[in-house]
C-alpha cells in the first residue's frame, strides 16, 4: 500500500489565464478549494502522510490552514517554477519508500488508487493513462502491452503518436532521483528522466476506463465544469441551514444546500443540483438550477436566471441571465 504522496500545487497555471490570480487549486466548489478534495480523496485512499510542493507564496499553505483536514502533511517551496521535476526533486529527502506523485487538479486520484489496489501490486513503478482526442495538449506515452518505454510531451499534431496521455498520476520509488541527476535541466526534465528511467527499469501502465470528457482534470478555466459536476455528483449535501431564511413564496426543488444566514426572497426558484453558500441573498424572481455554484457573500438580484455557473466570493450580479459561465 501506498502511505506517501507529493503533491504538485507550484505552478503558475498559466494555462488557466485569466482565473490565474492565484494557483488554480484555491478556486472554490461547495465551500472549499479543490485541492481539499484532492487529499481528502488521497486520505480515504489509505495516504497518510503528504508533502504538498507550493510556490514561495505559501498561498496553499495558509488557505489550507483554515480546514481541519485530519493529515500529516510537510509544506515545502519551490522557489521558482522550473518545472515538474524540480518541483519533485525538493521532496527528494523525505521519500524512502514508493510514494505517489499527484497533480493537485487530480480530484479524482484517491478514487483512482483505490478502484487499482490490485493492479498497483503487480509493479514496482506505475503511470496511470487515459486515451485522449488531443494528444499534442498533453504528455502522450509510448506503451507495449502494460508497460511504458517512453513519454513525449505534447507532440506535433501532424506527428504520428500515442493517443495515450498521462492523467497527473504517477507512482515511483526513490531510484528515480539518480536518473534526474543526470538529465539537462529544463520546464520537461521530468519526462526526460522518466524516459531515462524506463530503458532500465519496468514501468506499468493502468489504463482509465472512463472517457477523457467525463474525467476531472484541471489545465483550462472550461475543465472546471466538468470537476464542479463530479464533486457535486458525490458530495453535495441535500441540506438548508437553520439559519437561512426561505420565504414562503419561494421555491426550492431537488438536492440543494443552502448556507448560513442565506436569504431566498419571494417567488425565486432554485432547482438543484444546487450549492448556495453562506451569506448570498437571491432575489425576487430569480431562478438558480442545475449545477450551479455560489460561494461566500453572492448576490442574485431580482428577475435574474443562473445555470451551470460557477460564482467565487462576493459576485454581485442584477437582472442577468448567465448560462455555463465562471465569474
Amino acid at each position: 500500500m501506498i502511505k506517501q504522496a507529493v503533491i504538485l500545487s507550484a505552478g503558475k497555471s498559466s494555462r488557466f489565464w485569466p482565473l490565474n490570480k492565484r494557483h488554480k487549486s484555491l478556486i472554490k466548489v461547495m465551500g472549499k478549494p479543490l485541492i481539499f478534495y484532492t487529499l481528502q480523496g488521497l486520505k480515504k485512499a489509505g495516504v497518510s502522510k503528504m508533502i504538498i510542493i507550493q510556490g514561495r507564496q505559501r498561498n496553499i499553505e495558509r488557505e489550507l490552514r483554515k480546514y481541519k483536514l485530519k493529515a500529516k502533511i510537510k509544506y515545502l517551496v519551490q522557489q521558482k517554477p522550473k518545472g515538474m521535476g524540480n518541483a519533485l526533486w525538493q521532496a527528494r529527502n523525505l521519500l524512502k519508500d514508493r510514494f505517489l506523485v499527484v497533480d493537485v487538479g487530480r480530484v479524482d486520484a484517491g478514487e483512482i488508487i483505490q478502484n487499482s489496489k490490485v493492479k498497483i501490486q503487480k509493479f514496482k513503478n506505475v503511470l496511470f493513462g487515459q486515451k485522449t482526442k488531443n494528444p499534442h495538449l498533453f504528455g502522450i506515452m509510448q506503451v507495449k502491452g502494460n508497460k511504458v518505454l517512453k513519454i513525449i510531451e505534447k507532440p506535433k499534431k501532424d506527428r504520428k503518436s500515442s493517443n495515450i496521455k498521462v492523467v497527473g498520476i504517477y507512482i515511483l520509488e526513490p531510484g528515480f532521483f539518480n536518473y534526474y541527476k543526470k538529465v539537462k535541466k529544463h520546464v520537461y526534465d521530468f519526462e526526460d528522466a522518466l524516459s531515462g528511467y524506463m530503458k532500465e527499469n519496468n514501468v506499468g501502465v493502468i489504463m482509465l476506463k472512463k472517457k477523457e470528457e467525463k474525467t476531472p482534470s484541471l489545465k483550462y478555466p472550461w475543465h472546471l465544469f466538468v470537476m464542479e459536476k463530479y464533486l457535486f455528483d458525490r458530495f453535495l449535501q441535500n441540506k438548508i441551514e437553520k439559519s437561512a431564511k426561505i420565504s414562503r413564496g419561494a421555491m426550492v426543488k431537488g438536492k440543494v444546500y443552502i448556507g448560513k444566514n442565506t436569504k431566498v426572497y419571494e417567488n425565486a426558484v432554485i432547482k438543484g443540483p444546487c450549492y448556495i453558500g453562506d451569506n448570498c441573498i437571491i432575489g425576487n424572481n430569480s431562478l438558480v438550477r442545475e449545477y450551479t455554484d455560489l460561494e461566500t457573500n453572492v448576490l442574485i438580484g431580482a428577475n435574474s436566471e443562473v445555470t451551470r455557473s460557477i460564482f467565487q466570493e462576493d459576485v454581485h450580479i442584477h437582472s442577468n441571465f448567465i448560462g455555463d459561465s465562471i465569474l
